[in-house]
């Protein structure tokens, strides 16, 4: 194990740590909040464990989890919005840039949400959408439905299913984040392709004269 591995788990365990504690759920929030601009531990870690621990309340958990995390982007936001670019180049190489700037201009806001829901860094784009000024209205709805989505999900299964689940949801949280965000991506491209198809019979319908007998 490198050094840099070793340091990774160790800080997983230290999150880990906080589920048995009094203060687990504002350590959820803190953790979530702060994943979401700067800290490298994603708070999936500490929302499953305490998932395991009192499946009833997973849903709360999931809230708590959601809107942290949403606060936290929007701090990521503000971060891109009045640091400029060269804060973003502090977070990513130029290639990672464009790639990102690539995402927006096929996804819009939207390229938010899937960073949200999968296992691509929320807080890469939280901090780019900022600097690319994207809508901020926008940005928070995609951001809700990506974490809220992720989140939620993980709440579901412990939920209803309980503690057996655990050991899938663990090895599995990628894997079903990917296959949501497909189904997600095949339903904003279904969108886009209806809307394009009723943008010319609306047009016609309200171009000059066409409600003349």
């Amino acid at each position: 194990m490198t050094k840099m591995s070793a340091m990774f788990h160790d800080l997983v365990a230290w999150v880990v740590a906080w589920a048995h504690t009094p203060y687990a759920p504002a350590a959820l929030a803190v953790l979530a909040f702060a994943e979401s601009s700067f800290f490298p531990i994603p708070p999936d870690v500490l929302l499953i464990s305490l998932c395991l621990i009192s499946p009833a309340h997973s849903f709360g958990y999931a809230l708590l989890c959601t809107v942290s995390s949403v606060l936290g982007g929007m701090f990521g936001y503000g971060i891109g919005r009045y640091g400029g670019r060269p804060i973003l180049e502090r977070f990513m190489s130029a290639p990672k840039i464009r790639t990102v700037e690539r995402y927006y201009q096929r996804y819009d806001v939207w390229a938010v949400g899937l960073a949200g829901f999968t296992p691509i860094p929320y807080k890469v784009f939280t901090v780019s959408a900022g600097t690319f000024l994207l809508d901020f209205k926008r940005f928070i709805l995609a951001s809700f439905v990506g974490r809220g989505g992720r989140f939620f999900l993980v709440a579901a299964l412990f939920y209803f299913f309980g503690e057996p689940i655990g050991a899938f949801v663990k090895r599995s949280l990628n894997l079903l984040s990917v296959a949501f965000a497909v189904l997600l991506v095949g339903g904003f491209a279904a969108i886009h392709w209806w809307s394009k198809r009723k943008a010319p019979v609306q047009a016609g319908s309200e171009a000059p004269g066409a409600r003349d007998p």
